[in-house]
């Protein structure tokens, strides 16, 4: 049994010793949760480490009136229907009722965890240790991979400098993971997220090791600094057998690291709406932020219909063949009345086409606008 205490130690360990995947079977790693993406089940070896809440259901949430049976069994009936992992839930902000069919199953959030990110920003905002005025500035070096639409703006040695709003403004409306990942190293980390979570008392909810180490993990890479630059990522990919990415994105799925129930995201929003997690201050500055993302627009908002609003978030995870490791949709969807429901869909495996996933987060849309009708 090998035991490491963070991830760099580990790391260097292995590189030292030559130690290549064959030899490595049958190990057990315990330490630092992010050797969970530097050595993906496929692998073959055997992980211990702390995930801290992570199958925790979110019941520390208690709802104070009945679920309206009608949507109960029109989202129920939306989600046998489809053929694929997925959990949805819907919480009503104003009447404190709760509806979810899988609410409780952990699922990739991918860019939905930048909710968080944001969230523990704007804690740090209110306690005066950040400014939303305070620039910061994002080099090559901070460059991750996927899609981060700043690095067109880093120019040369100089950088883009930017305020700290500015840059949760395109992480969460753009998803920009290049802007995500500096927000998080300038909170802490992900222990610092983790940390603010457990503090604020948001359960059903877990947060991975930082976008790097995720997604080397689920495609069954080790990450490398070169993977930041052009197509190196998708080369590396490219290389490695098919039974080690299918056992790495099949243990992606099975147990993410950066899972979370459908319900406990819902009830999050919920919490957020109502000004439980944030000063007044940044709460509405967060959710002006939602109102303003511009990813997804055919997923839920393709069925928002005319005087209502909706702020939200979306996550995309990565192909393998047909099949996608999280495709979601989390926000506040607001009636004309100012009534508000925080919802969250999760869709953590399936291969059925993009656009039928994309119906069935309209039609979750759709079960609620027929309610209030």
């Amino acid at each position: 049994m090998f035991k490491f205490e963070d991830f760099s130690t580990f790391q260097r360990a292995v590189t030292i010793a030559g130690l290549g995947p064959a030899m490595l079977v049958g190990c057990t790693v315990h330490g630092d949760p992010s050797l969970a993406t530097y050595l993906p089940a496929a692998y073959g070896v055997s992980l211990a480490f702390p995930w801290g809440d992570a199958k925790a259901k979110a019941s520390a949430w208690k709802p104070t009136a009945p679920a309206p049976r009608a949507l109960d069994q029109a989202i129920r009936g939306i989600t046998n229907n489809f053929e694929g992992l997925v959990g949805v839930a819907v919480t009503s902000i104003d009447d404190g009722w709760i509806v979810a069919s899988n609410g409780e199953r952990p699922m990739p959030q991918q860019s939905v965890s930048k909710l968080w990110v944001a969230m523990t920003v704007l804690d740090q905002v209110d306690q005066g240790r950040i400014r939303l005025e305070d620039p910061i500035t994002i080099t090559r070096a901070d460059f991750t991979l996927f899609h981060q639409p700043v690095a067109a703006l880093v120019k040369g040695d100089a950088g883009y400098t930017a305020s700290v709003g500015e840059i949760i403004r395109r992480a969460m409306q753009m998803s920009d993971n290049t802007c995500n990942d500096k927000l998080l190293r300038l909170v802490g980390g992900p222990d610092a997220v983790r940390t603010f979570l457990a503090r604020k008392g948001i359960t059903g909810v877990r947060f991975g090791p930082g976008e790097k180490l995720l997604q080397a993990g689920t495609a069954g890479l080790a990450w490398k600094p070169e993977y930041s630059m052009g197509n190196s990522f998708a080369i590396a990919r490219s290389r490695l057998s098919p039974a080690v990415r299918l056992a790495a994105f099949e243990s992606y799925v099975k147990d993410p690291p950066d899972g979370a129930a459908a319900a406990g995201i819902s009830v999050a929003l919920a919490r957020l709406k109502r000004g439980e997690l944030l000063s007044p201050t940044a709460t509405a500055w967060l959710l002006q932020t939602m109102d303003g993302a511009k990813t997804g627009r055919a997923r839920v908002h393709g069925a928002v219909p005319p005087g209502w609003t909706y702020g939200h978030k979306t996550g995309t995870g990565q192909d393998l063949g047909a099949r996608t490791a999280g495709f979601n949709d989390v926000g506040i969807l607001t009636a004309p009345d100012g009534k508000s429901y925080a919802l969250a869909i999760m869709i953590g495996d399936t291969h059925r086409p993009v656009r039928e996933r994309q119906m069935l987060m309209q039609q979750v849309a759709q079960a609620i606008v027929t309610y209030r009708n």
